[in-house]
């Protein structure tokens, strides 16, 4: 290993990826406010909001989804100088978002009571739950148009810009959610009401302030009038498997949060999960995002300039500095986990299980920053294919499969859970190794840029002589 070139990639993985941990971080720290205020208020409203949060992750994975086919595009297409393509792939990803956040809006507002009572919960969590989804799915349009003009962005180099305005948008949500749902300094004391609120603003914002930097000089991004069918039909091409990949997830998890509600002490093992992952999250997400971001960056430029062994290259060393600094984190969340989840709860038995779900994620966050950062080195390549599979293989193979079988079927309760959620990070991270190891994205994407005319050099994947 060139340990020269693997410090100037470490350098400029850093470079591209502290503006997304940055804004990470707040946007972790919003959702964890979130958490900390209503858990305020009562155990069944931690509850109540990770429930609607179930379902807040398909608009969620719907942008992720259209803005994993936004970088992909966009880096390739920025390495190769291709800017007329990179625009119009920019605008028409933005199009589409809008116009895939309107059925949820519909659902929100007709459908919100059913959804969380298919939980079996009871009724002060439906009702909680109900009116904090109407809430964030109202704006799920301008959701998709804050991640999608966020990766777009990302994707010419400018990680900066998403920083400086979802740092400014996320800081208004935090305070308007201890504002609002608290009643502080005059303000009416709105509870659930409160925190969705807050948190719908913040997305109309983001979107509005996005949508700004683009139609100005501020980026190198533009809007292009939409023209290139070839354009719709990659970009379609990248992203839906990225969107199966998020729905896959989620549905995993309904059964998945029912088994847990199901379980002894129900509510209190499902908001020790909720509590144990946001703890998690709120530690390690930054990074792992930051890794996922600079790994599409870098892998899609370098194949955009027809340099796949470096491609090749800046994948492997982005996992690698994940490995290092995410393991050296998790050590010190498995000792401290339950003072940190202590934060969130007085609650004896809720602070148990979060703890002991805190820990578990904390012993597979090696393959937790395995599976982001080579999904995203892929996802860069435009192939999305592979980490569909680590993903929906792993959510209903170990997340919901060996949970049933270990907690139901064979009576361990929680424990159980415990154990399906180790193996089925671990094998998402097993699979998109050999993916990113064995498979021959790099020409993949080179055929689809030839296909769209940026095509950046002529060596291929196969050509490549690798490290």
């Amino acid at each position: 290993m060139d340990t020269g070139r693997l410090r100037r990639l470490w350098k400029r993985v850093f470079s591209l990826a502290w503006p997304v941990m940055t804004e990470q971080v707040f946007r972790t720290a919003m959702r964890t406010t979130d958490v900390l205020v209503t858990a305020l208020f009562s155990p069944a409203a931690v509850v109540a909001i990770g429930l609607a949060d179930l379902y807040a992750r398909f608009p969620l994975r719907v942008g992720l989804g259209l803005g994993g086919g936004a970088i992909a595009l966009s880096s390739q297409d920025t390495g190769a100088g291709a800017e007329a393509s990179r625009d119009e792939a920019v605008t028409q990803a933005l199009v589409v978002g809008v116009l895939a956040g309107i059925p949820f809006v519909l659902v929100g507002l007709f459908l919100g009571g059913p959804a969380i009572r298919v939980f079996g919960a009871s009724s002060e969590v439906v009702d909680l739950g109900s009116t904090y989804l109407a809430l964030i799915f109202a704006t799920a349009p301008a959701r998709h148009v804050a991640l999608i003009g966020a990766r777009s962005l990302q994707g010419t180099g400018d990680t900066r810009t998403p920083m400086y305005i979802n740092i400014g948008a996320n800081s208004l949500n935090i305070a308007g959610s201890v504002v609002l749902g608290l009643g502080l300094f005059g303000a009416p004391e709105l509870r659930v009401v409160g925190v969705g609120l807050a948190t719908a603003a913040a997305n109309v914002l983001t979107a509005a302030l996005l949508l700004g930097a683009i139609a100005t000089s501020w980026t190198s991004a533009s809007f292009a009038w939409p023209r290139s069918l070839v354009i719709t039909k990659q970009l379609l091409q990248v992203s839906a498997p990225r969107v199966a990949e998020g729905f896959a997830a989620g549905l995993a998890e309904f059964p998945f949060n029912a088994l847990l509600l199901g379980f002894p002490a129900g509510e209190a093992v499902n908001a020790g999960f909720q509590i144990g992952r946001r703890v998690y999250q709120q530690v390690t997400g930054p990074l792992s995002r930051g890794y996922n971001v600079a790994a599409s960056v870098l892998v899609g430029q370098s194949l955009g300039e027809g340099d796949p062994e470096g491609a090749r290259f800046a994948g492997r060393g982005v996992a690698a500095l994940g490995l290092v600094t995410i393991g050296a984190i998790s050590v010190v969340l498995l000792v401290a986990a339950p003072e940190i989840v202590a934060l969130f709860t007085d609650d004896p038995t809720t602070a148990r299980y979060g703890g002991d779900f805190a820990r578990v994620y904390a012993l597979v966050a090696v393959g937790l920053v395995a599976f982001s950062s080579l999904s995203g080195a892929l996802q860069g390549a435009s192939e999305t294919r592979i980490p569909f599979v680590a993903r929906t293989t792993g959510m209903f193979g170990g997340f919901l499969g060996v949970s049933w079988l270990v907690g139901e079927f064979l009576g361990y309760g929680p424990v159980g859970a415990y154990v399906g959620v180790g193996v089925a990070y671990l094998w998402m991270a097993l699979v998109v190794v050999w993916g990113f190891e064995r498979t021959g994205w790099a020409d993949r994407a080179a055929d689809m840029m030839a296909e769209r005319g940026t095509g950046g050099g002529t060596e291929t994947d196969s050509e490549a002589t690798t490290d």
